[in-house]
């Protein structure tokens, strides 16, 4: 199973905006930071604000940031905010089955796709952002004073 890439994006925005949450970001520079085309980050921060995820301020003095503390911000809700579905096999939709009325495939990925969950909802934003938050910072390019990656944090 893999995750598609704009929730991989929407999880890296998230985590952009946690390192510095006194500041507002602009979709260019996370953009930038990640180097991912403007354009589908402005999907992904579209998408995000729906979920109510991150606030958007608008106006000259305008940017992103998170709705509320990263720590409030749940590794599963993010994905499944993000992801079109979960359906690890196509009998998980609710297609029809030759076999589905005897078949145990169904309720097995069913367990496995809430297994998934049951440690994406143990984690936070913060839980993922936090730890090394410096380098983060650094690795964006917003942090000269930051320790090189390997180092302290």
């Amino acid at each position: 199973m893999r995750l598609t890439r704009f929730t991989d994006y929407g999880l890296r925005t998230l985590i952009f905006l946690a390192v510095r949450p006194e500041q507002l970001a602009s979709i260019a520079e996370i953009a930038a930071a990640y180097r991912i085309s403007e354009s589908h980050m402005t999907k992904v921060i579209h998408a995000l604000g729906k979920a109510g995820l991150i606030e958007t301020l608008r106006g000259r003095h305008g940017g992103l940031r998170l709705a509320r503390p990263a720590a409030k911000i749940g590794l599963g809700d993010v994905v499944r905010a993000t992801e079109p579905e979960i359906a690890l096999v196509e009998c998980q939709t609710g297609a029809d089955c030759a076999i589905g009325d005897v078949c145990r495939l169904r309720a097995i990925m069913d367990e496995a796709a809430g297994a998934l969950f049951g440690v994406l909802d143990r984690y936070t934003v913060a839980d993922v952002a936090g730890p090394h938050s410096r380098v983060l910072l650094q690795r964006f390019g917003l942090a000269a004073d930051a320790p090189a990656p390997g180092g302290p944090v």
